[in-house]
């Protein structure tokens, strides 16, 4: 009975030197998707903020006010931007905010923000070769859009 303990002395060690690079790939994996679905949330959720503005404005103004409400979360354009890699950019003022009229009786005014291109940049590209992303560690989300009735 002496023996067959002796035997199995360092199998516990090895299984565990097995396993551990596994364990920390599902870590980072679940941490890196957690961070981006959090700043994917964070962007819609400005562009919402910035529809909701401007839902109540005048159509075709203070479209840089609704900007500056998207990437810094304040209509004067200060302070950090929201989101890592968010930048004025994301939301270009030839096409972030268009207001549209649709309908007969009543008509039926909208207004959309518009995200385009925003990149999510991962902390770790690749653990143990697998890539999260492209090879630089880059998410790259699709347009990003909120729409809200405006008033007539």
């Amino acid at each position: 009975m002496k023996n067959s303990h002796r035997t199995q002395h360092g199998a516990a060690l090895i299984e565990l030197a097995l396993i551990t690079p596994l364990l920390l790939l599902l870590t980072f994996i679940t941490t890196e998707f957690g961070r981006a679905m959090y700043e994917y949330n964070t962007v819609t959720k400005s562009a919402r903020d910035a529809v909701r503005y401007l839902s109540v404005q005048t159509p075709g103004t203070n479209i840089t006010q609704a900007r500056n409400l998207v990437v810094y979360g304040n209509t004067a354009g200060t302070g950090a931007p929201l989101a890592r890699g968010l930048s004025l950019a994301n939301v270009p003022a030839a096409n972030c905010c268009t207001w549209q009229s649709a309908g007969a009786d009543p008509i039926i005014n909208t207004v959309t923000v518009r995200i385009t291109g925003y990149t999510f940049h991962s902390l770790f590209p690749s653990v143990f070769g697998v890539n999260f992303a492209d090879a630089n560690g880059n998410i790259v989300f699709s347009d990003i859009a909120a729409t809200m009735r405006a008033p007539s």
